[in-house]
């Protein structure tokens, strides 16, 4: 954070410089790692080895994931060298990268008793990297991106902006976090639509991917396992043959009404009249686990931000700045930001 700060702010946190370039340095090995995983997925094997230009990124790449391992691993390695050297009366931080050391452990710090009859092991320092790097990778800049591409498509549509903020209003006049709590939240189905609506226009993950254990048969073509699959998520979302005026930001294709809303020109369609066409977290056994999480987070930062403060674009005419490699980032996003006056 203060690294995130440091660089935007012109008044400088005053932390070690090694700290904050540590930082700096692991979001850059982030971000090249994701742009990895996007080449090896979608270059084939035989242009990763043969084509010279695609070789040397790749080589890049892969020196990239090992400092990105490495580091990850020091740090793991460092946490449980602290927990094993505490004695066993120390209370333990409550942190993912603790929970996921103890879990399983007589150190358990989420205290969750195994079901009975069922033995589990604790992880490995791999398994805990992986989950991290899931955590970093999936939990982090897709929520964020998605959050600024709302601010950007509410600033263009200022009818779906005002019934945004009456409903915020309506369901949290005071603005207050002993407010915002996981029930009330649910009760904003018009925000929640904006965001489906969002993610439908500009999709923060852009392609699915899956592989074939087993021989299968999709779209009347047989295949052999060991398939690789990627479904492209964008020309879904705008596919004329699914989606009325595919290019037209309209939340209410979302937004199901009923007699306790209030929100004017709402129909009835509903998201899953649009089952297999619409993908904002994935599906099957491999769906997003931190699905409810992520719409909690956007919710209660549109609560929060769009409740207390009043937002337009410092260039209305200037096109929204995205770079696409496996996530949808948003490159640039300058905003006009005020208090409300309510």
């Amino acid at each position: 954070m203060a690294c995130y700060y440091n660089s935007l702010s012109k008044t400088k946190i005053q932390l070690p410089k090694t700290l904050i370039e540590d930082s700096d340095q692991f979001i850059n090995e982030t971000r090249n790692h994701i742009l990895g995983l996007t080449i090896f997925m979608s270059i084939s094997s035989f242009m990763r080895r043969y084509n010279p230009l695609i070789r040397s990124k790749v080589i890049s790449l892969l020196k990239n994931r090992d400092n990105l391992f490495e580091r990850l691993d020091s740090i793991i390695k460092r946490r449980r060298k602290e927990i094993e050297n505490a004695t066993k009366n120390t209370e333990l931080r409550n942190d993912m990268l603790t929970y996921l050391i103890t879990a399983n452990t007589d150190r358990n710090i989420n205290r969750i008793k195994p079901i009975e009859g069922e033995e589990m092991r604790p992880m490995t320092d791999e398994e805990i990297r992986i989950n991290l790097l899931d955590a970093f990778v999936n939990g982090t800049d897709t929520t964020a991106n998605l959050f600024c591409f709302v601010t950007y498509y509410l600033c263009h549509n200022p009818q779906v902006k005002q019934k945004v903020l009456a409903e915020i209003d309506k369901q949290f006049p005071s603005k207050t976090l002993q407010e915002i709590t996981p029930e009330n939240l649910s009760k904003l189905k018009y925000c929640e639509a904006v965001i489906m609506e969002t993610n439908r226009l500009t999709p923060t993950v852009n392609n699915i991917t899956r592989y074939s254990t087993d021989a299968c048969e999709i779209a009347g073509y047989k295949w052999e396992k060991g398939q690789y699959f990627a479904v492209n998520i964008i020309s879904l979302h705008l596919n004329k043959d699914y989606w009325d005026d595919p290019e037209v930001f309209n939340p209410n294709r979302f937004y199901h009404h009923n007699s306790n809303d209030n929100i004017d020109d709402a129909d009835d369609t509903v998201m899953l009249n649009n089952k297999f066409s619409f993908s904002i977290f994935g599906g099957g056994l491999r769906i997003c686990p931190g699905r409810k999480l992520a719409m909690i987070e956007l919710l209660s930062l549109m609560t929060l931000v769009y409740g207390k403060y009043d937002f337009e674009l410092s260039n209305m005419n200037e096109e929204l700045k995205i770079k696409a490699a496996g996530i949808t980032s948003c490159q640039e996003l300058k905003i006009i930001i005020k208090p409300r006056n309510h």
